[in-house]
């Protein structure tokens, strides 16, 4: 596989902030004596449980300030992204994903962590679940450590498919699930919430475990654009029908926060997402459901197995100038210990899933996670990167294609299919412009190879 040089990557990454913007940031913290650590963090609930933990870490670090950068899921995105790409040096500590560490890693903007995981004792890198430990990884080294690890799978209220003589297999089609969405649509709640927000990490991610499960794919093997694909064109259409017909109000600006909220508060009845969502649906203080809910694997059609493999994990620029700080927030923050801190202090609802193996041998969590724990570490651990479709393809990743040039194509598609779900314009159309997107970054790889 071809790639575009580091610099050229750099000025793509930095055109992102500016496609996607940055607005909205949040700032926590930092101050007083000693040395500062900035961290930039994404406004999920897990993360903001962790700023309000994060007093009894200076408390056992003098001499380190914590200072909170909290922005959205696009947001966090694009800024992260042009400061480390461009060696801006504004964070000490961010919030990446198995998307971006290993390209990073190989450009050399992030620092070695298993040189420090090896360092601390207690640590135990090799506690985490070995997928995820996987796609952090490059060249057998650890360059982000995950703080929450997820898969992807369906939730459904339990009583409303029970009083609507209805039951949802383990194994669903995604036939199946539109047929309930039809059933359990009704004035006063959606069948289904799907993500409609544009953005390459909000529709696009359980959109494209669709497209997967219905034999699509973005390129074939010689890197020829297949957006406009009988495949594509099907399962794209599906999901715009589904969720016009039967999803949630406001669907085009709908991300995976926007569907929680319609869930947890019993307004809708079905959502397909990330397995991390349990932390606020199980949550006896934000959600109106707990206990109803029901939870089944991905939903496959032609291809089985769709659950998606992310994680939001802590990586160290190596344009920070206190690395020996940063490790030490950044392994307290990833450690066994906070997460039991949070299942005692906060809730063992609220324990961020996916990371540790350990967490699933903890009595309380593993009473606590009864009805999602078991299926949420069988999703992560059967999650297949390297083969998430039907035909043969160039890149990896089951949600994403992982390659430099993603951010920005990603975007630009998913625009496109926000469209379409609006209303503004056809599937047709939009996949017709998505196409075109596609070509360009295809016809990248194909002349590399030339």
């Amino acid at each position: 596989m071809s790639k575009l040089p580091k610099v050229a990557v750099a000025a793509s990454l930095a055109t992102t902030l500016v496609l996607s913007g940055c607005a909205g940031a949040g700032s926590f913290g930092g101050g007083g004596d000693g040395t500062t650590i900035t961290v930039a963090i994404v406004s999920n609930s897990q993360m903001a449980d962790a700023i309000s933990l994060a007093p009894s870490f200076e408390a056992d670090n003098p001499g380190i300030n914590l200072k909170f950068v909290s922005l959205s899921e696009n947001e966090a995105r694009a800024k992260i992204t042009a400061s480390v790409a461009t060696g801006g040096g504004e964070f000490d500590v961010v919030m990446i994903s198995n998307f971006e560490t290993p390209q990073w890693a190989e450009n050399g903007w992030l620092t070695n962590l298993s040189e420090y995981a090896d360092a601390t004792p207690g640590y135990d890198e090799d506690d985490f679940i070995p997928t995820l430990k996987d796609s952090l990884s490059y060249e057998g080294s650890m360059y982000a450590v995950p703080f929450y690890g997820e898969s992807s799978f369906l939730m459904y209220r339990k009583d409303l498919m029970e009083a609507a003589g209805i039951e949802m297999p383990e194994e669903p089609t995604w036939e199946e699930v539109a047929d309930a969405a039809a059933t359990l649509d009704s004035p006063d709640v959606s069948g289904i919430c799907l993500r409609g927000k544009p953005g390459w990490g909000e529709v696009l991610a359980p959109l494209n475990t669709v497209i997967n499960a219905f034999g699509g794919r973005w390129y074939d093997e010689d890197w020829n654009a297949q957006l406009d694909s009988p495949q594509v064109q099907e399962a794209v259409q599906f999901y715009v029908d589904t969720v016009r017909e039967h999803g949630q109000p406001g669907a085009a600006t709908s991300g995976f926060s926007e569907c929680a909220t319609q869930l947890s508060q019993g307004n809708t009845a079905m959502w397909y997402d990330a397995t991390s969502a349990v932390s606020v649906l199980e949550d006896p203080s934000a959600s109106n459901v707990v206990g109803q809910i029901g939870y089944a694997k991905a939903p496959s059609a032609v291809k089985g197995d769709n659950g998606w493999l992310y994680s939001w994990a802590l990586g160290i620029p190596k344009t920070t100038e206190n690395p020996d700080e940063a490790w030490k927030f950044v392994s307290w923050m990833t450690s066994k210990e906070y997460l039991e801190k949070v299942g005692n202090e906060l809730g063992w609802e609220r324990v961020p899933p996916g990371s540790r193996v350990s967490t699933y041998e903890i009595p309380e969590y593993a009473e606590a996670a009864t009805a999602f724990g078991p299926l949420t570490l069988e999703s992560i651990e059967g999650a297949d990167p390297n083969n998430p479709t039907v035909d043969p393809v160039p890149y990896t990743g089951v949600q994403f294609l992982t390659i430099p040039e993603f951010q920005d194509l990603g975007t630009r598609v998913s625009q496109q299919i926000s469209a379409a779900v609006a209303g503004r314009i056809s599937v047709q159309d939009a996949l017709a412009q998505a196409q075109q997107y596609a070509e360009v970054v295809g016809k990248t790889y194909q002349e590399g190879q030339g």
